[in-house]
């Protein structure tokens, strides 16, 4: 497949898109300031206009939205920058689209909860790009909310429980994502993710 990574510079982005290249796909990373050292990547601006993304788009068969402004430019790049990917894979003719967002993005009564309390500008901001992508578009979507990203070493294993917070490896949370692309119970659905204990794959096919 082809695969289009929007944020391909970033933390989740870069590495998802070693993992696509790795599994035998097609991947073209983009890409605002710094360009990532992989085989094909390009320059893609969230500023821009919906029918200047368009061209990026030709040929590919699902989008990957895991850009993020870490806080920066909300409103820009993580919803209206969201939005207007969406809106460009729609155009182009593009049906799969998988979203990065956050966890009880689609929940503000849990905002107050641990350390999403200090999280709510972010969390509005992912909030309307995730039901923007639910409701406003026909695209064949997953929306991914982990918890907490950190840095430690991959576990392999994951809990979908929605009950309580969690903390996630981002190589897991890499896992997760690139087995959207063949999981069978993941569409048109939002997953929220923690490090747990039961095998990545296992999980998504008790789904």
């Amino acid at each position: 497949m082809k695969i289009l990574v929007v944020g391909a510079s970033g933390r989740v982005g870069y590495q998802l898109a070693q993992t696509l290249i790795a599994e035998g796909h097609q991947v073209v990373g983009t890409y605002s300031h710094h360009q990532p050292d992989l085989p094909t990547t390009i320059k893609l601006d969230l500023h821009q206009a919906v029918s200047e993304m368009r061209p990026v788009m030709a040929s590919v068969d699902a989008v990957y939205f895991v850009a993020g402004s870490r806080g920066k430019d909300l409103l820009q790049t993580d919803l209206n920058g969201a939005i207007k990917v969406m809106q460009a894979a729609e155009q182009s003719g593009v049906r799969r689209f998988i979203q990065l967002s956050s966890a009880y993005a689609l929940q503000p009564d849990r905002w107050h909860e641990g350390y999403l309390q200090n999280l709510t500008d972010y969390n509005i901001a992912k909030r309307y790009a995730d039901e923007w992508l639910m409701r406003q578009t026909d695209l064949d979507y997953t929306i991914v909310q982990p918890g907490v990203l950190t840095t430690n070493p991959a576990t392999g294993r994951v809990s979908l429980d929605e009950n309580t917070l969690g903390e996630n490896p981002i190589a897991d949370v890499v896992s997760v994502l690139a087995a959207m692309l063949t999981a069978e119970r993941v569409h048109d659905r939002v997953i929220m993710m923690k490090q747990g204990k039961t095998p990545i794959k296992t999980a998504l096919a008790n789904l």
